[in-house]
């Protein structure tokens, strides 16, 4: 029978990967403490949590959660990131850290109810973010409005023919 820490703690975890958009899972064997601490001030600028988390713990809570089973990836020490806003961000930061610092590896990840492999992690790290992806597509709505604009400005008659029909209207 599990003792009350347990099944607070197993809760704790459920909650955690519900608030989350996405939960990335990384080994950090080998890591100082600053370097930890680093990791943590980076992924807190992103509005993610990293903590660690028995692979067990984390089990049982995925499973009380209806979610898929992670296998593999719980296997050894993990680390957990729960990423709130904008995973892509998340996913920068930690790509640019393991670069930064070879002790941590990518495992994988949850993301939308599915499973993603460390290399599937890093592609959505290489991924334009949210506010990148906004601005291209702005880009692209306003880029035939400034052809119109740049056509009728090389093209000064027509300024002309437009004001006097328009104080012939008038």
């Amino acid at each position: 029978m599990p003792n009350q820490e347990k099944v607070k703690l197993v809760e704790q975890i459920k909650g955690d990967i519900s608030g989350a958009d996405a939960v990335w899972v990384v080994d950090y064997r080998g890591l100082t403490v600053k370097q930890a601490e680093d990791l943590r001030r980076r992924i807190r600028a992103e509005d993610a949590v990293y903590t660690i988390y028995k692979n067990t713990f984390t089990i049982r809570a995925l499973q009380e959660s209806e979610l898929p089973d992670m296998g593999s990836i719980l296997e050894g020490p993990s680390g957990f990131v729960f990423a709130s806003g904008d995973p892509v961000a998340t996913a920068k930061v930690l790509k640019q850290f393991a670069r930064e610092n070879p002790e941590l590896s990518i495992k994988g990840g949850l993301f939308e109810g599915q499973v993603l492999s460390d290399k599937q992690v890093v592609a959505m790290a290489d991924m334009p973010s949210r506010e990148e992806l906004i601005g291209q597509i702005v880009g692209m709505l306003a880029s035939p409005l400034y052809e119109v604009i740049a056509a009728l400005d090389a093209s000064g008659p027509i300024y002309g023919l437009l004001d006097a029909i328009e104080e012939k209207a008038a």
